[in-house]
């Protein structure tokens, strides 16, 4: 019969969602701030399975010259673009909860080269702001009049092509607001820290 043993030392913090303490120092974020990060990881898969289904060359409500100039690259090069996109945004989303977990503090020992090194609490902070800044500028735009003015467009899909892309894309507005909201957290507990 084994028995569970728990050691807490001084840098654990035992709450309801269980010990999770920091070795460094960095209290954990509250948990509203972990779910904000886990929102801002999902906010682009919508939109990149919308982009990769349509980089297969599937007709999502495009019509006239539109569709004619995507047709030419889809499938092909178009396809390796709308996956290599949606890629891309899917990875930059799940870097914010590296500012929720502690390989936001030091990097995975995995990683050659970098690992085991505690990373700089600025190197996270200002691209993480700079980006939160970005989208929450360009999600604004969208939404409040940039986005109608796209759909607007002849070639545009309408009708209910329309509104599902509209679905799909909705989501990345709360992107940059929520990323914001986490880097400022993670600058909070990251910074007090070392103050102390």
């Amino acid at each position: 019969m084994s028995k569970n043993v728990v050691v807490v030392t001084s840098g654990d913090r035992i709450s309801g969602r269980g010990a999770r303490g920091s070795m460094d120092g960095v209290a954990p974020p509250p948990q509203w701030v972990e779910l904000a990060a886990k929102a801002a990881a999902l906010t682009a898969v919508p939109s990149g399975l919308w982009r990769i289904v349509f980089g297969f060359g599937v007709p999502l409500g495009f019509t006239g010259a539109t569709m004619a100039a995507f047709a030419e690259h889809q499938p092909g090069w178009g396809t390796v673009y709308c996956v290599a996109l949606s890629a891309l945004a899917e990875v930059l989303t799940f870097l914010t909860m590296g500012l929720v977990r502690p390989w936001g503090r030091v990097v995975p020992r995995w990683i050659p080269v970098l690992g085991g090194r505690r990373v700089r609490p600025l190197a996270a902070i200002v691209p993480a702001l700079a980006g939160a800044v970005v989208l929450t500028v360009l999600g604004m735009r969208a939404f409040f009049g940039g986005w109608a003015q796209d759909m607007a467009q002849p070639d545009s899909p309408h009708g209910f092509a329309g509104l599902v892309m509209t679905a799909a894309y909705l989501p990345l507005v709360a992107w940059g607001p929520l990323l914001g909201i986490v880097t400022l957290d993670y600058a909070r507990r990251t910074l007090l820290r070392r103050q102390r």
